[in-house]
């Protein structure tokens, strides 16, 4: 746990929250802090963003309308002509759990991450982007040796590391994948950070490093050209606002899908006793999990829909929260998928899986229309009591997301545990009518009144189930945790 005068950052890797702290006690606020600690995870958790992939941040709090910047992979144009490239599939073991992931030039959808970076420093920044970026760039030339975390991350995706000789040449230059303690070093990525502070995202979306990236992915079978990214945008929204006990939770809006289904979750516990027993808990993980059928996905993009799906029913990814000393929060989620394994050369990037990821593709690959943002499981949120930010949280972790946000806000406001306490505690998921769940756990009422339900013990807490980073405020503190999971940390300022 950590708290601090100027404020709290709780990140993925101990130099992405560093940076981020560093940039609060020089004076930045906390979007300032959120953007320093951004592109510091960009070489520090490169496994997890990076100038290739994409996300979402929330702002709230600090006299500042909420608002949710939405910079997600969008779907580039399938050829019709037989050119494009079929997605390749890796398995991936979590130890007690086996996930494919789909890889290759015909998994690379529209980056948004340089755009948002450009927008949020516009919108609400203070502090010059090429301040925030120096950093990072010289961390990336420089070289970030592998954590723990980082090194399991890349043992488990060691297949997909080793699928291009681009990607090979980075993360494998002795023939092996780099372990804990090696240095990955990425000197092309300074220098695409240093374009980004000096040029803005003009470079990745019009000009050279476009077409840099677009001419690599082309004779590769890529769908991702020029006109896709031309015309990409981030784009501002009004987030998600569902009441939970007598809090306010701000989230994620269409067309992600996360935000939508964390806050049908909430809704439907609010209706249920004070704490919320687990097995409630469960059965709101399998209503909302139930919810995501086609029409909810195809619905997730018309006008009004967040209104009518709430009144009806009611009747890889790394994350930073920051929260300053004004109130002001700042919760960011940013996902490269697990990676392509597509490195363009000259460019330092390597370009986002997302058309590949299978829980983002619940109705088939390839069937979103060109220029649709990918429905996203991410949901950056904020909690607010009476008005002011009581909890900043967010997390990775894929179709597992909602599921670990919503245990550790029932936690927070159910139990009255710290931050500490909430991120740390034993998670459970659902999926498929599968319970899967960490030691700890007891489920001895549900397997009495449902002995055939299919249970999944893991043997220890996984980053399988997410990666939560939170920060508090309660009586005038300001703490935070970051889950150990994925290495998270909690530094203060």
């Amino acid at each position: 746990m950590s708290e601090g005068e100027k404020g709290v950052v709780a990140a993925g890797h101990p130099l992405t929250a560093q940076a981020g702290a560093r940039v609060l006690r020089e004076g930045g606020n906390a979007v300032d802090a959120a953007v320093g600690a951004m592109l510091t995870s960009f070489a520090a958790e490169p496994l997890l963003t990076g100038l290739g992939a994409g996300g979402y941040m929330l702002v709230a709090g600090g006299g500042e309308e909420p608002a949710l910047l939405d910079f997600f992979v969008q779907a580039p144009a399938r050829p019709s002509d037989g050119s494009a490239a079929e997605l390749e599939a890796v398995d991936v073991s979590f130890g007690d759990a086996v996930q494919v992931f789909y890889i290759g030039p015909a998994s690379c959808g529209v980056y948004g991450t340089p755009a948002g970076v450009c927008e949020a420093v516009a919108r609400w920044g203070t502090v010059p982007l090429a301040q925030l970026a120096t950093p990072a760039a010289k961390l990336a030339r420089e070289g970030v040796r592998l954590n723990a975390g980082q090194a399991y991350v890349a043992e488990i995706l060691a297949d997909l590391l080793r699928s291009t000789p681009e990607c090979a040449a980075l993360w494998a230059p002795s023939g092996h994948v780099l372990r804990e303690g090696e240095l990955l070093v990425n000197p092309e990525l300074g220098n695409a950070l240093e374009r980004l502070a000096s040029d803005g995202a003009e470079p990745f979306y019009r000009g050279d490093i476009a077409a840099a990236v677009c001419d690599w992915l082309a004779v590769r079978g890529g769908s991702l050209d020029r006109e896709a990214l031309a015309t990409y945008r981030a784009i501002a929204r009004v987030p998600v606002s569902v009441g939970y006990r007598d809090r306010e939770v701000l989230t994620n809006p269409p067309p992600s899908a996360g935000g939508t289904l964390l806050a049908y979750s909430l809704a439907l516990l609010d209706r249920g006793p004070t704490p919320a027993p687990l097995q409630e808990v469960i059965v709101a993980m399998e209503a909302a999990q139930a919810e995501r059928t086609p029409e909810f996905v195809e619905g997730l993009v018309q006008d009004g829909f967040l209104e009518r799906f709430l009144t009806a029913k009611l009747g890889s990814t790394t994350h930073i929260s920051v929260l300053d000393c004004d109130g002001r929060a700042c919760s960011v989620t940013c996902t490269n998928g697990e990676g392509s394994g597509v490195v363009v050369p000259g460019t330092g990037m390597h370009v986002n899986n997302v058309m590949g990821e299978e829980d983002l593709n619940p109705l088939g690959f390839h069937r979103h229309p060109a220029g649709r943002r990918m429905p996203s499981m991410m949901a950056p949120s904020i909690v607010l009591r009476d008005g002011e930010v009581e909890l900043v949280l967010g997390s990775a972790g894929s179709n597992r997301i909602r599921s670990a946000l919503l245990q550790t806000i029932v936690g927070v406001v159910d139990h009255g545990l710290s931050a500490r306490e909430a991120v740390d505690a034993p998670r459970v998921h659902v999926e498929d009518g599968v319970i899967y769940h960490e030691p700890g756990i007891d489920l001895h009422v549900l397997r009495e009144r449902e002995p055939e339900r299919k249970v999944v013990r893991f043997h220890s807490p996984n980053l399988f189930f997410g990666g939560v980073q939170a920060v508090h405020s309660a009586g005038g503190r300001l703490t935070g945790a970051g889950d150990p999971r994925r290495g998270g940390v909690a530094v203060s300022a």
